[in-house]
């Protein structure tokens, strides 16, 4: 599903090449859910923006559901973002003046779905999220923590292979933290996309089966083992 191999990015800066992501191997299967740490700087946030379709690698090969992401150009990448990839963020970026109704839409129109599609698909993830019940509301009347469990649904509505979730419970209490956690324990026991999580937070990362920690642009260790490459 997730495959990576010997991807560096390098940039350049006034004070020479900065390595952000330094030979880089990963493989994740189909419905694979996994966190990444380690600490500010160690590549983390490279890594989401490549598999993200963003950015792309100095040098490596970077597939992701037998798309090339390596070699795609702009108007490939933009269809991958729209029906292969749902992200997450930390500040939800929700807009105030839809409904959340219309908020987990908006990727579905977008994509020329049909209203009907829409209406059901919106339906299944708002009851998946537990938020039925605040279709109608607007992103001002939530908790921090159903505004995140609003853009989770937005993320999964258009049925993506991968769902990447950079911080996303970084702007939120504790409570609201367990909340979205049990959300994405959710995602993960019933398969519904290969889940990869960007995490400073140990609640966060004991989630996933998969635990992988970078360093200084490389993967310092992962458990279990990923498979060979």
């Amino acid at each position: 599903m997730v495959s990576l191999q010997n991807v560096t990015r390098f940039y350049s800066s006034g004070t020479g090449e900065v390595r952000a992501l330094d030979g880089v191997s990963l493989q994740l299967e189909p419905g694979a859910f996994a966190t990444v740490t380690g600490p500010s700087g160690c590549g983390k946030s490279t890594l989401l923006n490549l598999l993200g379709g963003l950015d792309h690698p100095t040098s490596g090969e970077i597939h992701v559901a037998g798309i090339p992401l390596h070699g795609a150009g702009e108007a490939e990448l933009t269809h991958y973002r729209r029906h292969t990839l749902g992200i997450v963020f930390q500040f939800f970026n929700l807009l105030p003046a839809m409904t959340v109704s219309e908020n987990v839409e908006l990727p579905l129109l977008l994509r020329g779905e049909s209203a009907s599609t829409s209406a059901s698909r919106v339906s299944d993830m708002l009851a998946l999220v537990g938020l039925s019940h605040r279709a109608a509301h607007f992103p001002g009347q939530l908790s921090g923590g159903e505004m995140q469990r609003t853009a989770i649904a937005r993320a999964l509505v258009g049925n993506p292979a991968l769902l990447l979730a950079d911080e996303p419970t970084g702007n939120l209490d504790s409570a609201n933290a367990a909340l979205v956690c049990e959300t994405f324990s959710k995602i993960a026991s019933q398969k519904i996309a290969t889940l990869i999580i960007v995490t400073h937070s140990d609640l966060v990362a004991a989630l996933a089966p998969v635990r992988i920690h970078m360093l200084d642009g490389k993967i310092l260790s992962q458990s279990p083992a990923g498979p060979a490459l």
